[in-house]
């Protein structure tokens, strides 16, 4: 299973690449450069490259936001907020015919491509979910201007923000949702199941309500609240969600849970798991 896509337009600011999406559940893509293109990626998303393709470190995105030593510092400040690393990488294609770069996802999940140009520029995400871009794409911050967004949102005050006329790649856990809201539609999500939506989006935090539902529910105190028009991209399973999940079912003291057994570590050596 694939997709690929091309950009047309002749005045584009951010680089015109194709892409290839490959995989399920673990997925990869694979952007193809031509002489002189580039992309910038999450430190750690490397995959692969062909020969041909240069790999720099910068400050920042490297985009026109971040040009001049004061915008490099800044850009790289930007990144420190959201919790990312001071630095990117940018991969060139520095050598005559196409050559190809692939990043890989961080766990289990899709990768989903994003066009700023079918959404007026801009597209906020959480602070993980940024994969790669085209050269020329802003990596930005976007600050919630509400209170209660930012104390019980799940994101914090500060969520990503991606700018600019090119494609940019975002990473979702388990499976991926899109939905396209109409003017007045709201949508209720759990805050660590967003991925990302566009600017239109009119993001809030609503209390659950009950005693029952805040006590024993388990959901947590409160909903994302989404406003239309715009769309918005859900995730199954956030990596919060699943390292949590994975912390509970480490044995602690040593000592194994047995799987649910009432055997326990008796049931262990019944079965053969007697390893450790």
């Amino acid at each position: 299973m694939y997709q690929k896509e091309q950009l047309s337009g002749n005045n584009l600011n951010a680089h015109d690449i194709d892409y290839e999406i490959f995989g399920e559940e673990m997925q990869y893509v694979e952007i193809e450069l031509d002489p002189d293109e580039g992309v910038i990626a999450e430190a750690g998303s490397f995959m692969m490259m062909d020969e041909g393709i240069k790999m720099e470190t910068i400050f920042g995105d490297g985009s026109q936001n971040d040009t001049g030593f004061l915008g490099k510092v800044f850009g790289a400040g930007k990144r420190l907020l959201t919790g990312e690393s001071l630095f990117m990488t940018a991969f060139y294609n520095t050598l005559t015919g196409k050559r190809k770069v692939s990043f890989a996802s961080p766990y289990p999940g899709k990768i989903v491509a994003i066009d700023l140009l079918e959404f007026k520029g801009k597209f906020i995400c959480q602070k993980d979910a940024f994969l790669c871009a085209a050269k020329g794409v802003s990596v930005g911050i976007e600050f919630s201007k509400k209170l209660g967004r930012g104390l019980f949102g799940g994101e914090g005050f500060i969520m990503q923000k991606l700018e600019g006329d090119g494609l940019t790649f975002v990473h979702a856990g388990g499976t991926l949702a899109k939905k396209v809201l109409q003017r007045g539609e709201t949508l209720r999500v759990d805050t660590g199941c967003i991925v990302g939506f566009t600017q239109d989006i009119n993001y809030d935090i609503e209390f659950v309500g009950g005693i029952k539902n805040t006590v024993f529910g388990g959901e947590g105190l409160f909903f994302a609240k989404l406003e239309g028009p715009g769309v918005v991209y859900i995730q199954s399973l956030p990596f919060s969600r699943l390292a949590g999940r994975v912390l509970q079912s480490v044995p602690r003291g040593g000592k194994s849970k047995g799987e649910g057994s009432i055997l326990g570590g008796l049931g262990d050596l019944l079965d053969g798991d007697n390893r450790f």
